[in-house]
């Protein structure tokens, strides 16, 4: 008898995926769809680059606060701190261009190191920037936040519920997929380069006019720490550090390398070139008009003589300079507020695009789970968003969002990655200059690389001595703890995919002896579903089908026995005892003889199984077929085969009914994800 398979043309996700996930997630995309994801200059630079530009709305206020430590006559070294942030992000960048080109599969600092130095020195930078992943979308909510509060101080006490709720939103709009994140997230962005750019410009226009804007906290003193000619360096060197924070997200572009539009690494190293720019630019004049507008933000409020610190919370820089251009209340500055609060939750998108990708490139080299490198029905790689969501709300309510506490453990993991990618690219020009002829374009090209990766290696490896010094004291430790542990994790797991592949590899070798093919069919009581496995296993043709019962009282035995026989089941059924009451141990030692009396068969086992429509069902079925089924799925020999019995409930979910109607003239056949098969009789 032959057999015919037709296919329906339904999607099968139209019928399984739930209505609640298809509103908030949208409809599942096909894999050949993916192109169409990838994204343009003008879109991933909102995506991409979000973070690096958001930062200038708090590095220039960390940068001013640790020098109010020591006084407002520490501010005269703002500007020349903020001159080497910028030389430092011109250096950064322009190094991220050559590792752009050179490894462009989104690997990052991490495929560099790995390749260029070894394995350990790949896992560090890998665990570094999963760290900075986590705090990157941490500080990002927590000064959103920060700057909501600063326009609306009603809400301060809701703080870290208002910065958990933006966290599940930024999830949720990620796994809507690259392309819908790019278009919500681009207009808030480009808002915020305007307005910012556009605050600047006028601030400076009247400071040359003679009209300069002044920020009310101007008229605060500031009481200043006592401190020693050590201790002062070490607090020029800490204001250093913490406005190296504008540096965090120009490893991004390099990890994202993938999500762009052909050609790729052109349009990802023109991305962060104009990156680069707006974030100097930013960052310099922030700088620039907080200064001319005497801005004094202090690391504790109450350190500003005359501020009422009990009662009103201490605006940030940005707001500061927001009201002393335009007028606190003005509609100016609402817009400023409001474009740097969404652009600083915003952010964290960067991490959301970084960290997924980062994470499916280790699962792909097996320092990560596979699941990481599975993409959703967005084409996103969703597992990864989910556990970057789930940490990064961890952190906020353990740190109660204060962006003070949260910024001594950033950048850390940022130059940790730093360091080692740009140690890992000169050595990669060093290598590549052995095999390249002299007076060759490539040869000038390999040369201009090394020149500057060597500079990176040395401005970076110099600041994250500076940053480890001046922050480890402060929090950053737990950084340093954290990393060796997921890099042990990390070797781990990837010591553990090793073992196991070289345990199931195929050689010519392998001869497992089966003599038999064996179907077992449990049964409970004789029901539907029952009558259900057991024609699956008879259609299947097995050798032997048995169907075998776990008898707990003799009562219950003999009631099964009579029904049997009343319905003239076609199969022998056999009962076994279970004075313990336990059903899977008994079932198992009946394996284990019937193997050794009739030889090394292969037992099927056929369990059936109710599919439900509402999550409390599950609850209420299914649990002595699961429990079996893991028990027995550790049996030599044994195979598994779950029989769904659909529910009326699962209807719900799947859309149809878990048998025929009456009068149906589909009785007989088997259904399943648009499958449907039939005998010859169906062809008539």
């Amino acid at each position: 008898m032959s057999r015919a398979v037709t296919t329906d043309s339904r999607d099968p996700s139209e019928e399984t995926t739930p209505i609640a996930k298809r509103i908030l997630i949208g409809e599942p995309l096909t894999s050949e769809e993916l192109d169409g994801q990838l994204l343009p200059k003008k879109m991933a630079l909102p995506i991409f680059a979000s973070d690096a530009l958001s930062s200038v709305a708090y590095a220039p206020q960390e940068l001013l606060m640790i020098l109010l430590i020591g006084g407002t006559a520490f501010l005269a070294f703002s500007p020349w701190l903020a001159t080497a942030v910028v030389v430092l992000l011109i250096v950064v960048v322009l190094s991220y261009r050559q590792l752009i080109k050179a490894y462009p599969s989104g690997g990052g600092d991490y495929e560099v190191a790995r390749t260029n130095i070894g394995e350990k020195a790949g896992v560090v930078v890998a665990s570094a920037l999963l760290v900075d992943y986590i705090l990157t979308v941490a500080v990002s909510v927590a000064s959103g936040v920060d700057n909501i509060i600063s326009a609306v101080p009603q809400l301060d006490p809701w703080r870290v519920e208002l910065a958990a709720g933006f966290v599940v939103l930024i999830i949720l709009v990620n796994l809507r997929g690259v392309r819908e994140a790019s278009t919500a997230f681009a207009i808030p962005t480009y808002v915020f380069i305007g307005s910012v750019a556009f605050m600047i410009v006028t601030g400076l226009v009247r400071w040359a006019m003679g009209d300069p804007p002044v920020a009310e906290s101007a008229q605060y003193a500031v009481q200043a720490e006592d401190l020693s000619q050590a201790a002062v360096i070490l607090l020029i060197l800490r204001a250093f550090s913490s406005g190296c924070s504008a540096l965090t997200g120009v490893e991004a572009v390099a990890n994202g390398v993938p999500a762009f539009r052909k050609p790729k690494v052109r349009n990802a190293q023109t991305t962060l070139v104009m990156m680069g720019t707006v974030a100097i630019l930013l960052f310099s004049g922030l700088t620039a008009i907080a200064l001319v507008s005497g801005v004094h933000y202090a690391e504790n409020p109450c350190h500003l003589i005359g501020f009422d610190c009990a009662n009103v919370p201490q605006q940030s820089l940005i707001a500061q300079v927001a009201s002393a251009t335009f007028g606190m209340g003005s509609i100016p500055f609402y817009v400023i507020q409001a474009a740097t609060a969404c652009v600083l939750l915003l952010a964290a998108n960067t991490a959301f695009n970084g960290f997924p990708l980062l994470g499916a490139v280790l699962a792909r080299d097996g320092y990560a789970p596979k699941a990481l490198n599975t993409r959703g029905d967005r084409l996103v790689f969703s597992n990864g968003m989910i556990i970057l969501g789930a940490a990064a709300i961890v952190v906020l309510v353990v740190s109660q969002a204060e962006l003070t506490t949260l910024i001594q453990l950033y950048i850390i993991g940022v130059f940790v990655s730093f360091t080692l990618g740009q140690i890992g690219m000169v050595r990669h020009w060093r290598r590549e200059l052995r095999y390249l002829r002299r007076g060759t374009t490539e040869r000038r090209e390999a040369t201009t690389g090394l020149v500057i990766n060597s500079i990176g290696a040395t401005f970076t490896v110099a600041v994250l001595l500076i940053v480890t010094v001046t922050k480890f004291t402060h929090g950053a430790w737990l950084v340093f703890v954290a990393i060796p542990v997921l890099s042990v994790l990390m070797v781990g797991v990837n010591r553990y995919y090793r073992d196991v592949d070289h345990e199931i590899a195929m050689d010519d070798t392998v001869h497992f002896g089966s003599q038999g093919d064996v179907a077992l069919v449990l049964v409970s009581k004789l029901q539907k579903p029952v009558v259900k496995a057991v024609d699956y296993a008879l259609a299947a043709k097995h050798d032997k089908t048995i169907a075998l019962h776990v008898a707990v009282t003799k009562e219950e035995s003999d009631e099964l026995q009579a029904e049997w026989q009343l319905h003239g089941m076609p199969v022998q059924l056999l009962t076994i005892e279970s004075p313990y009451r336990q059903y899977a141990g008994p079932v198992a030692d009946f394996i284990k003889l019937y193997r050794q009396k009739h030889g090394p068969s292969v037992v099927t086992v056929y369990l059936p199984q109710y599919i439900v429509g509402h999550w409390w069902e599950s609850v209420l079925h299914n649990r002595r077929s699961r429990r079996i089924a893991q028990q027995l799925m550790l049996v030599h020999g044994v195979s598994i085969t779950l029989v769904p019995w659909l529910l009326d409930s699962s209807e719900l979910v799947y859309g149809r009914r878990s048998r025929p109607l009456p009068g149906d003239d589909r009785a007989g056949r088997i259904t399943s994800y648009g499958l449907v098969a039939h005998t010859d009789d169906d062809d008539r």
